[in-house]
C-alpha cells in the first residue's frame, strides 16, 4: 500500500501570508501525480513578482488571475515573473502572464527544455512512495534517449514509436509545451530586489540543468523550487544536460544544506518546512541506497541494458520512461566513478568494473 504525500494534495484557493512580503498561493496541477504547484507572490511597493505561475492551460491561467485577485492584485500589478526551472508546471503560465502584464520574465541563462525531443515528466516517486510516474508507452510518447555529453549511444529503449508517429508526437508536445523566452537571464550569485529586499540567485542543477533557488539572507527564506521537496525525492533525469546530473545534484544539495539552520524552505510543491540540512541528508541517503542497489544488481545479472536494470530496481507499478531515465542517471554516475563499465553498441550494457588486479 502506498502512502499519500503532501505534494499530491489538491490545490486550494487559500492565500497564505508567509511573512516578509511573501504570499503562497496554489494552482491546480494534474501532472505526474502532483496535485498543485505553489505560486509565490512577492509583494513590494511597486506591485509584485510572481514565481512559477503554473501549467500551460487556460484553466490554470484563470487560476493565476484568480489567485492574484485574492491577493488584492491585478495582472497589470505584476512587474516580474520568475521561473525556477524548465518544467511546464512551472513555466506554463509565465509567457502569457509576462505578456499581459508587461512584466520582465526571468530564468537561468541555461533555461531550456531537455525533452523537446522527448517526453520527460517532472518528479518521480521513491520505491516506497506512490507510483505516479507516467507510463510514456501507454501515452504514446515512448522516445529514444538523448545521449549524455560524451555522446554515448542511446541505451535503446524498447517499444519506440515508428519515426513518423514519433515526430508528430514531438511536434504536438513542442507546440503545447513551448517555453517562454526570458527577457533577462540569471546567473548564480546574481542579486534581485524582491519584497523590497535583496535576494540571491542560487544555481542548483540536478533536477534540471537550469534550476535555480532564491534565497533571502535577511529573512532566512529559501524558495527551493523542486530542488528540495518536503516528502518526495525530485526526479534526476538521465536525459538532462551535463556530464553527470546526479553528481551535480549532490553538490547543489550540499550547498543549500550549508545555509543557516533557521532557514525556512518554501518548496514548489507541498508545505513550507524547516530542517533543511536534515531533509538534504535524507535525500542524499535515498540516492546512496539506490546506487548501492544498482551495484548489487550488476553483480547479480552481469552486463545488462538500462531497461533491464530498471526492471530490477523499480517495482512494476513504477515502470516507464521516468524510471528508466532515473536509472540511466544513476548508472552513468557509477560509470563515471569507476564502479561500472559500459559496452558500447547499438544498446548500452552496463556491468561491474573488473578488479584492478585483473584489468
Amino acid at each position: 500500500m502506498t502512502r499519500h504525500k503532501q505534494e499530491q494534495d489538491p490545490a486550494t484557493d487559500t492565500i497564505e501570508d508567509l511573512g516578509s512580503g511573501v504570499l503562497r498561493t496554489q494552482l491546480p496541477v494534474n501532472f505526474t501525480g502532483l496535485g498543485h504547484v505553489n505560486m509565490y507572490v512577492l509583494l513590494d511597493r511597486n506591485g509584485a513578482a510572481v514565481v512559477d505561475p503554473g501549467m500551460p492551460r487556460r484553466s490554470s491561467y484563470r487560476a493565476v488571475v484568480d489567485r492574484l485577485g485574492r491577493c488584492g492584485l491585478r495582472v497589470r500589478d505584476v512587474h516580474t515573473v520568475i521561473v525556477t526551472h524548465a518544467h511546464p508546471d512551472h513555466f506554463g503560465g509565465a509567457g502569457r502572464l509576462a505578456e499581459e502584464s508587461g512584466a520582465a520574465l526571468l530564468a537561468h541563462r541555461s533555461f531550456r527544455i531537455p525533452w523537446l525531443r522527448g517526453a520527460e515528466p517532472d518528479v518521480v516517486a521513491d520505491d516506497d512512495e506512490l507510483g505516479h510516474g507516467v507510463d510514456a508507452t501507454a501515452a504514446g510518447l515512448r522516445v529514444p534517449w538523448r545521449a549524455p555529453s560524451d555522446r554515448l549511444p542511446p541505451p535503446g529503449l524498447s517499444r519506440e514509436l515508428p519515426a513518423p508517429a514519433r515526430r508528430l508526437a514531438f511536434a504536438l508536445m513542442q507546440r503545447v509545451m513551448r517555453p517562454p523566452q526570458p527577457t533577462r537571464t540569471l546567473d548564480d550569485g546574481d542579486h534581485l530586489t524582491l519584497c523590497d529586499d535583496e535576494w540571491t540567485v542560487l544555481h542548483t542543477p540536478g533536477h534540471t540543468g537550469d534550476h535555480i533557488c532564491l534565497h533571502n539572507p535577511s529573512s532566512g527564506l529559501l524558495l527551493s523550487g523542486d530542488h528540495v521537496l518536503p516528502s518526495i525525492t525530485p526526479h534526476i533525469s538521465g536525459m538532462e544536460a551535463g556530464a553527470d546530473p546526479l553528481d551535480s545534484y549532490f553538490g547543489a544539495l550540499r550547498r543549500v544544506a550549508e545555509l543557516p539552520t533557521s532557514t525556512k524552505v518554501f518548496p514548489a510543491h507541498g508545505q513550507p518546512f524547516g530542517g533543511l540540512a536534515e531533509r538534504v541528508s535524507a535525500i542524499l541517503a535515498h540516492h546512496e541506497v539506490r546506487l548501492a542497489r544498482l551495484e548489487a544488481i550488476a553483480g547479480e545479472i552481469g552486463a545488462a541494458t538500462v531497461t533491464t536494470y530498471t526492471s530490477e530496481l523499480f517495482p512494476a507499478r513504477h515502470q516507464g520512461l521516468m524510471a528508466e531515465s532515473e536509472t540511466f542517471a544513476h548508472l552513468e554516475h557509477l560509470r563515471r566513478k569507476g564502479a561500472l563499465t559500459v559496452e558500447r553498441g547499438e544498446v548500452l550494457r552496463y556491468r561491474l568494473s573488473a578488479p584492478a588486479a585483473t584489468r
